[in-house]
């Protein structure tokens, strides 16, 4: 017996985790020096209009590790059930949470020898991390073992492609994705990178396009150079409060693909949307490789 894990970085909602069985860790954030808040935690729908308004308005959230015995509280509730765990993560190199993980998972060992903490990577973060979690959610409904799982993942994370841009390259700038001349030149001439998530679970930037029209054109032309069964699987869009943006380019998405092209719109969590800022769209879809 197994429970499954999985935390708010991966855009999994409350309903969401319900639907699959997951149980989800909470990775918490601060705005302007205040007390963190844990999504979902401390509430429990995640009002993303009033929050990214108010970065729109100039606040720039912090984000934080969890400690070990955080980690400790998630876990052995079911490890004393005589459970293991098998945790679907956000990348484990974009965090020092996973430092604390490790720690964790040690203490657990000398008190629970005889339980597991498995961990599936998905090398992603937001939707791309989503995709990845819904689909093994699936597999555990259908009664896959954590074996299983644990050998799709290994071909399978890889691909699960996932290409976005953001509107203003402060956020980014300001957790040290791009250096703040990039930002304020991109800023200025309206230059928008094209990031994505390569194979080793970090961001990188892969393109540069002029304005929310070229960019989303360059997203829409990374899904026809790379799709693979592309109709068998998810094609989540994701926003940061740019819904009637996300609409369009799922009816473009739609357009090109047709009407049985199974998609889904997501709102990017609070902890990572502090990173990437409001106005950032992004496509992940399953591809030859990332």
């Amino acid at each position: 017996m197994y429970q499954l894990f999985t935390d708010t970085d991966t855009d999994l909602t409350p309903e969401k985790a319900a639907e699959y069985g997951y149980e989800m860790i909470s990775m918490p954030y601060a705005e302007n020096g205040k007390d963190e808040v844990f999504p979902y935690v401390d509430f429990k729908t995640f009002e993303y209009h009033t929050f990214y308004d108010t970065l729109r308005n100039g606040v720039i959230p912090q984000t934080f590790a969890l400690s070990p015995q955080k980690y400790i509280d998630y876990f052995e509730p079911y490890f004393k059930d005589g459970k293991d765990v098998l945790y679907v993560h956000f990348s484990a190199v974009m965090s020092g949470t996973f430092d604390a993980l490790r720690l964790a998972e040690i203490e657990l060992k000398k008190k629970y020898p005889e339980r597991t903490l498995y961990k599936v990577d998905t090398k992603a973060i937001t939707i791309g991390s989503y995709n990845i979690v819904c689909e093994i959610g699936k597999l555990a409904k259908n009664g896959a073992t954590v074996e299983q799982i644990l050998e799709w993942a290994k071909t399978e994370v890889d691909k699960f492609a996932v290409y976005f841009y953001a509107d203003d390259l402060k956020f980014f700038a300001k957790s040290g994705r791009v250096s703040n001349f990039s930002a304020s030149m991109g800023n200025l001439f309206g230059i928008r990178p094209i990031l994505t998530m390569n194979s080793e679970g970090r961001m990188a930037s892969i393109a540069k396009a002029k304005g929310r029209r070229g960019a989303v054109n360059k997203l829409l032309q990374f899904v026809r150079e790379l799709k693979d069964d592309i109709k068998s699987y998810n094609v989540i869009i994701g926003h940061t409060d740019a819904y009637d943006q996300a609409i369009a380019v799922r009816d473009m998405l739609i357009s090109e693909y047709g009407d049985d092209l199974k998609t889904e719109i997501v709102v990017v969590n609070p902890t990572a949307g502090s990173h990437c800022g409001p106005d950032t769209i992004g496509i992940c879809f399953h591809a030859i490789h990332r």
